[in-house]
């Protein structure tokens, strides 16, 4: 089984201040315990690379790319990902999912992906089951 790993859920794994970052932990241990196959896409990386950098600078950075990410395999979007996932958010309301949701959807439908390691209520809105809601 594949578990998709947002950015929410990176940011509360490596910030220590972040209230989810207990949660977190547990359930990273878990999925490591478990043999789990964890699962983001670039656009992932992007995102969260551009938070930690502005929010607690490049050696949070480092680590992630260093230490978390070479444990997680990285789906590369294509064009028709990324077309998805743009007529998506244009569909969408005001205060629906942005553009990096809506191509992560696309991308666990794509890769069969039910669950997501996540702290964003999106993925369940998109009928996900997100591992933070145990």
């Amino acid at each position: 089984m594949s578990t998709f790993v947002d950015t929410s859920a990176f940011m509360a794994l490596l910030i220590a201040e972040d209230i989810n970052n207990a949660p977190a932990a547990v359930i990273w241990k878990k999925l490591d315990a478990e043999g789990e196959q964890l699962v983001t896409s670039n656009y992932i990386v992007v995102e969260t690379c551009a938070l930690f950098q502005r929010r607690s600078g490049l050696p949070t950075v480092r680590g992630f790319l260093e230490d978390v990410l070479p444990l997680v395999l990285v789906e590369w979007v294509d064009l028709p990902l990324h077309s998805t996932g743009s007529e998506a958010v244009l569909t969408s309301s005001r205060s629906g999912p942005n553009i990096v949701d809506c191509v992560s959807f696309a991308v666990m439908r794509k890769l069969g992906i039910k669950k997501a390691f996540t702290f964003d209520r999106h993925f369940s809105d998109q009928g996900f089951e997100t591992l933070t809601d145990d």
